[in-house]
């Protein structure tokens, strides 16, 4: 990675750049510590100490503090993540919209402008909501309509100048500008969370246990970032063979090829829809404050719910919560999968272009083989994402740590993050070898 970043340094097109990604996330962590005007910063921090759960955790990760600082990237760019997934959806129910993603680079475009639309509806949503909800418990110092609409249009207006942001790095920058973003919010949280173990395992420790208790922390995070590049270059080939075809006097084609199936076809989406489906009656139990009756059974299930209650030795009832989640997780990951590839539309262009899997007759044959081995690689990515999402909630639960910006969706959010972005460095530099090559 290092050699990488250095010989990328060397090319001035490159280091351009590199050095606007760079000055762009410099403005994102400034904007982290503008404070909402009118706002209490300290009402979140102060809130969540007095919560036993664990709700807004990965929220407040992936916005980089941002959210319980209540500064005016609040927001971050969830709304903009929650719209493309919104988009993504629409665009397999949408008759209409399926075309316009099939309509090239234009239609593309659209899709993208619509998505942006969503995004600043969803962040005017959210921060109305927050205002709202939370205004009358402390957020707002003087809780009136004023101050309500100055909150809602920072917020707002802070989560579009993000998606501009973000946009500008895609164009101007190297690699996915939100994914980026959202990597370089997750790795600010980093030294806090570590901060937090060394508190919890090291200080007041004597010298033998201190130095066990680091090999194995250290031991563990390094042992799930080599899972999780695993489980993210993991795919199962399948071979294609394209018959030969009379063009003239000559045959052409012939040539051997293959279909890449990645093991974790689906990403990090399963997990972002199972915490966002356990933890969404919880915030909602936020929001109301003092009228819920956590004794009830109603209250019970919210406990159940809450990430921040599994693998408690004093309360193993609560623990049946990691059995739905992780349950949400597998679901998730077969219906994301389903909505984004195809098995009979895979084997009908490959019928059409003359293309055949060696032993497997073309058409649904072939579509039914492809789905049986599709079916078996997601489940195996499925469990490769439990286990990494599991880890980090059992060492969190049976030592009472909290949440950690390094947790399991974190981790692979910063691993594919930052192999998405090499490669599209390495990409870069071989474009601009060849152009020097055909130029000489």
């Amino acid at each position: 990675m290092l050699k990488t970043l250095r010989n990328a340094f060397k090319v001035k097109d490159v280091r351009k750049k590199l050095i606007f990604t760079f000055l762009m996330l410099v403005v994102t962590r400034i904007g982290s510590q503008l404070p909402i005007p009118g706002v209490e910063t300290s009402f979140f921090k102060d809130f969540f100490a007095r919560q036993n759960n664990d709700a807004f955790g990965f929220f407040n990760s992936m916005t980089g503090s941002s959210f319980t600082n209540m500064s005016v990237f609040a927001l971050s760019i969830t709304p903009y993540i929650t719209s493309s997934i919104i988009m993504q959806l629409l665009t397999i129910a949408i008759p209409k919209l399926e075309e316009m993603q099939k309509d090239g680079e234009d239609g593309r475009k659209k899709i993208a402008e619509y998505t942006r639309y969503v995004t600043v509806g969803l962040a005017l949503i959210e921060s109305v909501a927050m205002a709202i909800g939370f205004g009358g418990q402390g957020l707002l110092r003087e809780f009136n309509v004023l101050s309500i609409i100055i909150a809602v249009a920072t917020m707002t207006a802070g989560s579009a100048l993000l998606m501009w942001i973000g946009e500008r790095i895609t164009e101007n920058g190297v690699g996915n500008g939100i994914s980026i973003v959202l990597l370089f919010n997750i790795i600010s949280s980093v030294p806090t969370d570590a901060a937090t173990l060394y508190d919890r395992f090291i200080v007041g420790k004597s010298v033998a246990v201190a130095a066990i208790a680091a090999i194995v922390i250290i031991a563990v995070i390094v042992a799930i970032v080599v899972f999780v590049v695993v489980l993210q270059g993991g795919e199962r080939r399948i071979p294609v063979q394209y018959s030969k075809k009379m063009q003239g006097r000559k045959m052409v084609g012939g040539q051997a090829t293959n279909i890449p199936l990645k093991v974790n076809t689906a990403g990090v989406i399963p997990v972002i829809f199972a915490s966002s489906l356990m933890s969404f009656p919880v915030v909602i139990a936020q929001f109301l404050g003092d009228k819920v009756n956590y004794d009830s059974i109603g209250g019970h299930i919210l406990t159940a719910l809450n990430s921040s209650s599994w693998v408690r030795i004093d309360q193993p009832i609560y623990s049946l919560g990691i059995i739905v989640y992780v349950a949400l997780i597998i679901v998730f990951a077969y219906f994301y999968t389903s909505i984004t590839f195809n098995p009979l539309e895979v084997a009908n262009n490959m019928k059409k272009s003359g293309g055949f899997i060696p032993g497997i007759r073309p058409g649904k044959p072939t579509s039914d083989y492809l789905n049986s081995i599709l079916n078996y690689i997601v489940f195996l990515g499925a469990c490769g994402l439990t286990i990494i999402c599991i880890i980090p909630i059992v060492v969190s639960g049976l030592f009472s740590v909290g949440h950690l910006s390094f947790g399991g969706t974190s981790l692979i959010i910063i691993v594919s993050v930052v192999l998405e972005t090499l490669k599209a460095i390495e990409s870069q530099m071989l474009v601009r070898n060849y152009k020097g090559f055909l130029n000489d």
